[in-house]
């Protein structure tokens, strides 16, 4: 009974970091050295995410019954969570990032925005830019025609004046 209560805190922590998540990702970290944790836990930090190692059946607890609970079949070995209330893409993205420098660091699966990926599917997601800089790219598109049609018109308009 004791066990029980120990776990409740655990499983709520979790419940509570999931509450409202739009992106949660399942990192293998076997093999990682303790700087390139260190490093992996500041990135995740300054992206805003929260990434936690906890045990796969407090996990487990938490996820039973919401639109997470697929992960549980990914939920074997030493697992991690990546966690974004903010950026869909940003776990996947975050951790591939800093998987390219850490060759152990795995991504296994996850659940963006109520659907669930494997790993293949979350390297894919982890290649879509963040809704920032998609937004930016859009208006420059935007933007561009204008521009150019604003300087095609004062270079007709120069023209005529020197003209006059």
């Amino acid at each position: 009974m004791a066990k029980i209560e120990e776990k409740k805190p655990i499983v709520q922590e979790i419940k509570e970091n999931l509450d409202g998540a739009k992106a949660v990702v399942l990192v293998d970290y076997l093999g990682l050295t303790v700087e390139q944790d260190t490093a992996l836990r500041r990135a995740t930090r300054e992206a805003g995410l929260i990434y936690k190692v906890y045990k796969n059946t407090m996990v487990n607890l938490a996820i039973e019954g919401t639109e997470f609970a697929e992960l549980s079949k990914d939920l074997e070995g030493p697992t991690a969570v990546a966690i974004s209330k903010d950026d869909a893409t940003a776990p996947a993205r975050v951790i591939a990032g800093f998987a390219k420098k850490a060759d152990k660091l795995e991504l296994k699966s996850g659940v963006v925005e109520g659907a669930y990926y494997d790993a293949d599917g979350i390297k894919k997601i982890a290649t879509i830019p963040s809704r920032e800089e998609l937004l930016s790219k859009f208006l420059g598109s935007i933007q561009s025609p204008i521009t150019n049609f604003a300087r095609v018109i004062n270079q007709v308009a120069e023209q005529k004046g020197a003209e006059a």
